[in-house]
């Protein structure tokens, strides 16, 4: 067996061990492989469950809920209104350690409801590397990391996904909305709705991989080195342009280094990188 595999065995096994588990699923690469694994491994001892808010778009919560209607597993749809929590709002530099509390003691009081054991998410090892607060909170409450248990990194997860026949094996990776807003800019509906239908543009025009990061009423488009000629291809550059400035957005503007994984994590220095 070589080392990929190897990988998918120790997930297996882990999953084995813990019983039954409800896998908080946003329909993403890594939370669509775990949810798969899992229903493989623990058969009807695992529930899926998908958290309904302004941040997270509409296309992902219908994907989510048809692909748990595909392999049979029981979805349970949560409302998780992040705005609603006490300092959100104003994007403070521990805004993912903030919602992920919320979200995850949620989804521990559904497990318990329904007789699961443990709760599950989907980071994977390449996670690790970044600046994610959300993590301590995933920590903090006893929720299981199956994925990063197995060493498995995004590579790994979208290798195995393919052998496994998932639609999501090359999906763009996402996060959450709230992860466009420059920290300490206040987080709205209104600007949420903003950068939800400039990234929907994008996806409809073709574009593989991307963010639209909101900085007071300017919009930074993130988009992947290769695909920058096509973003300024006078057509799409216009089409672009003028739907980004109906939205609201004062000025559009291209991010020269192209798209990357927390860009706004790097104006943090390792002090800030601390709660």
């Amino acid at each position: 067996m070589d080392a990929l595999h190897e990988k998918k065995q120790k997930l297996e096994q882990y999953l084995q061990e813990l019983g039954s588990v409800a896998v908080a699923f946003s329909s993403g690469v890594d939370s669509t492989f775990l949810l798969k694994v899992a229903k493989d491994v623990l058969k009807d001892k695992v529930i899926a469950v998908t958290a309904k808010s302004c941040s997270f778009p509409k296309r992902e919560l219908q994907e989510a809920t048809a692909f748990c209607e595909k392999e049979g597993i029981r979805q349970v749809v949560i409302e998780s209104e992040e705005l609603a929590i006490d300092g959100f709002r104003q994007n403070p530099k521990n805004r993912c350690y903030i919602c992920k509390k919320e979200l995850f003691t949620k989804i521990l009081d559904v497990a318990a409801a329904n007789g699961i054991e443990y709760v599950a998410e989907g980071s994977n090892l390449d996670d690790n590397g970044d600046y994610r607060p959300g993590l301590i909170a995933v920590a903090e409450l006893g929720v299981k990391s199956p994925l990063r248990q197995a060493g498995l990194t995004k590579e790994d997860i979208r290798q195995l996904s393919k052998e496994l026949d998932l639609p999501t094996w090359d999906k763009p990776s996402f996060a959450c909305l709230s992860s466009r807003f420059v920290y300490g800019e206040t987080i709205s509906e209104e600007k949420l709705r903003m950068v939800d239908q400039a990234e929907q543009l994008l996806l409809d025009l073709g574009f593989k991989q991307f963010r639209v990061r909101i900085h007071g009423n300017i919009a930074r488009i993130e988009v992947l080195p290769q695909e920058f000629p096509r973003l300024v291809e006078e057509g799409v550059r216009d089409k672009v342009c003028s739907t980004l400035h109906e939205l609201g957005f004062a000025y559009v503007t291209m991010d020269l280094q192209g798209y990357r994984t927390g860009s706004m994590n790097e104006t943090l220095d390792s002090k800030e990188k601390q709660l």
